[in-house]
């Protein structure tokens, strides 16, 4: 019985005309009308060989959709295995291109303008749709807490940035209202954050002393009145400044102010250039390690305050290590009463905040704990006299009123240009990391271009108002998600109770003990120290995430918090490499009555065929790996295909010193000794599809491992190749004029081929 197939050949001159041809399997031609939609075959290079007058015809019509293949029975046995698939026609003309993305851009419609607003202001987004009954409460709870917190954190952060502690109040009014507007983030607090402070207040001293001002501390000064400047502290090099009626205070928050505007405007920049897209290189493991070692970094700064100790706070790398000696070297100086505050502030915070988490669904707003703490031990305080009495750690005084606002100093540019640039970087990885981790968390999405805009403009236009930089703060952060914050609303309640602190009520909050803020810091910070409870199952489900976990955590406590997610994200990356530089690389075998091939160190009862190796390399084939990928290659097939060529040299070398030798009639028997044993196998099947692109070492690799093998009568096939990869084999000249038939798509074709090929050369000898 007869069977049929049918071919189509494609014309690039027409390219609608097609002829439709019809076989049988004697190689009769049946028809030239369009027979019905059958699969059509890869190759049809044997209509040449069959019928000469198509061959006249084809090149005529310059035919480029047909490939050499055997002659006779070998072209017609090929058909099964091969597909014709017809690439899609691609038009890369790249001044269409620039034409239609110019139309793009510069298209200008209502509705565009409004989706760009609403883009950019994605307050206008969310602020019409906001729940009053369902978030309002939880909002205002947890903003009037923050607001609270932020009081006696903005004093001290604000002397580590050499600032008065007005200015740190200031900074956080400002960039609650500012991040209102510009954020995408729900539940993110920005405000002061250590690590900035620090780095500005290193700038501001330097240009301080540039200057000439005095040197002493600008927080240590008699705060009488804040809003007077009387140039009085100049030393005589610059008396030339007393022009400018600025007082050292005055030129510390002009050099904080300038540098957090040109910080500003390099993250404004980072995101109108799209530089968003770095925010992917920040993995789930990382971000969780990065916020477990920077809550260590927050326990530890807090500890002193729980104590009662009055030590210098340190900051810098290993900070951590620094302040646990300078505890325990101060510990008999401990605060018997901020002891007993802090312990019974923790019976009370704890308890409570396990009921608001075990009752969260039965609770329309979680139990205002620390509020109601905080009022209790303000009032203790107050009419205990704690400070006069017992020597308690308290807020103490804080200024009021605003100043007049005044622009950065433009001469003052060059010199914290360079400053501004790690300031800016570390600002925006530290809020896109805590907007990430707190949208995977709460279910919703950030755009990281959006809030480079958002951080952006909290340090640009607050740089105008006495402010310096901002960015996104963990403890804060922690505190404002675990008291209610269903959206941003909160900063703007932030923003209001700073107001009331800045212009009504800061004298109620001199007795406030700062060992009760510490205590509810660290009360907040539960959620991020249990992720420890999680390591053995992180590490059952990748080791590898659990290993990047430890060391961005133990970097972020132990270095720093900024360098730790730095060494956090270089390890991750490192990782990544590390995975593909050893990926795995499994001989496979074939699952009986399917034509599935499957690893045989993975799964029992495959089978394999007689002389055909399958190899599958799981990884992207390009310079690094390369060289693991022909080791590998030849560790599994048992075969260097070098050393087989070295061992045939030398064996020839050997039987032509014995025939030299051997004058005894003898050589026929010699020269069977060093006849080579053979190999074991005929064919290499190599499984592409793990192999998700090539460059150029990687094509440069598969020729050579071709070469070598095609040397020692091995061939290599490959299968299942995507097409970037098959395209990427194309441009690269991997296949020579006729050998395109060794690309196939299913490593069972692949070894059909290669059976079908064996059979028929063993034929061939067998006739011969």
């Amino acid at each position: 019985m007869l069977s049929f197939f049918t071919l189509r050949v494609r014309f690039s001159k027409d390219p609608e005309a097609a002829a439709y041809l019809r076989f049988s399997s004697c190689g009769t031609w049946i028809s030239d009308s369009p027979a019905s939609p059958l699969q059509l075959f890869r190759n049809c290079s044997c209509l040449f060989r069959l019928f000469p007058e198509m061959a006249a015809m084809a090149e005529f019509n310059n035919v480029h959709s047909v490939t050499e293949m055997p002659e006779g029975d070998d072209a017609k046995r090929s058909f099964h295995h091969r597909m014709f698939l017809e690439p899609q026609e691609k038009k890369r003309s790249m001044k269409a291109l620039m034409v239609k993305q110019a139309k793009k851009t510069c298209s200008c419609t209502p509705a565009k303008v409004k989706d760009y607003v609403f883009s950019f202001f994605p307050v206008l987004q969310w602020l019409p749709k906001y729940k009053l009954r369902e978030y309002l409460l939880g909002d205002i709870m947890s903003g009037v807490i923050v607001g609270v917190l932020l009081v006696p954190q903005s004093i001290a952060y604000s002397l580590l940035a050499g600032q008065e502690p007005i200015y740190g109040l200031y900074t956080s009014f400002f960039a609650s209202i500012i991040y209102f507007i510009f954020g995408t983030s729900r539940h993110i607090s920005v405000g002061i954050f250590g690590v900035l402070c620090l780095m500005v207040g290193q700038v501001v001293d330097r240009e301080m002393q540039r200057a000439g001002y005095d040197l002493e501390p600008a927080a240590l000064s008699v705060l009488t009145d804040t809003a007077a400047y009387v140039n009085t502290t100049i030393s005589p090099v610059n008396q030339t400044l007393q022009k400018l009626l600025c007082d050292k205070s005055c030129y510390a928050i002009t050099v904080g102010a300038t540098m957090t505007f040109i910080a500003g405007v390099y993250q404004v920049a980072m995101g109108f250039f799209q530089v968003g897209f770095v925010s992917v290189y920040l993995s789930d493991s990382l971000l969780s390690g990065f916020v477990t070692g920077a809550s260590f970094t927050i326990l530890t700064s807090q500890a002193k305050y729980l104590l009662g100790l009055d030590i210098p706070r340190s900051s810098g790398i290993g900070s951590l290590i620094a302040t646990w000696i300078n505890i325990f070297r101060n510990i008999h100086k401990t605060n018997i009463c901020d002891l007993i505050t802090s312990f019974l502030c923790f019976l009370v915070l704890i308890p409570t905040k396990e009921l608001n988490e075990y009752f969260k669904s039965r609770l329309k707003a979680p139990i205002p704990v620390e509020l109601v703490v905080i009022v209790a031990a303000t009032l203790a305080s107050h009419f205990g006299k704690l400070r006069d009495t017992y020597g308690s750690s308290v807020a103490g005084h804080i200024p009021t009123g605003f100043l007049p606002p005044r622009p950065p100093d433009w001469n003052l540019i060059p010199n914290v240009a360079l400053d501004a640039i790690p300031i800016a970087i570390i600002g925006f990885a530290i809020t896109v990391s805590l907007s990430e981790m707190f949208a995977k968390k709460h279910g919703y999405s950030v755009r990281a271009n959006q809030e480079m805009y958002a951080i952006g403009f909290c340090n640009i236009i607050p740089s105008f108002f006495h402010c310096f930089t901002t960015s996104a703060a963990l403890a804060k952060t922690l505190v404002k998600e675990s008291t209610g914050c269903r959206t941003q609303m909160s900063g703007m309640v932030t923003s209001l109770v700073i107001l009331l602190v800045l212009l009504v009520i800061a004298p109620l909050f001199y007795s406030l003990q700062k060992c009760v803020l510490a205590v509810i810091t660290i009360v907040n910070l539960r959620g991020a120290l249990r992720k420890f409870k999680d390591l053995p199952k992180m590490w059952h489900l990748s080791r590898v995430d659990t290993v990047i976990w430890l060391v961005t955590m133990a970097a972020s406590a132990l270095i720093s918090t900024e360098i730790g997610l730095l060494v956090g994200v270089c390890f991750s990356m490192l990782c990544v490499i590390f995975r593909t530089q050893r990926p795995e690389a499994p001989l496979l075998g074939w699952v009986a009555e399917s034509e599935t091939y499957e690893s045989l160190s993975a799964y029992k009862n495959l089978q394999t065929k007689p002389g055909i190796v399958v190899f599958r390399f799981e990884a992207p084939l390009y310079y690094i790996n390369k060289e693991c990928f022909k080791s590998t290659l030849y560790k599994q097939t048992g075969v260097n295909p070098a050393w087989v060529k070295e061992a045939k040299k030398k064996a020839a070398k050997r039987m032509l010193r014995e025939k030299e030798v051997d004058s005894s009639g003898n050589q026929t028997s010699i020269s069977m000794d060093f006849v080579s044993e053979p190999l074991g196998f005929h064919t290499i099947v190599i499984d592409c599809c793990a192999v998700q692109f090539l460059d150029t070492a990687g094509i440069r690799t598969l020729k050579e491992v071709c070469k070598d093998y095609r040397e020692i009568d091995i061939q290599v096939l490959l299968a299942q190749c995507n097409p970037s990869v098959r395209s990427s084999l194309i441009r690269g000249e991997f296949f020579k004029e006729g050998e395109d038939h060794l690309l196939f798509h299913s490593v069972h074709q692949a070894v059909d081929f290669a059976l079908d090929a064996q059979g028929h050369s063993g034929t061939s000898a067998s006739k011969n």
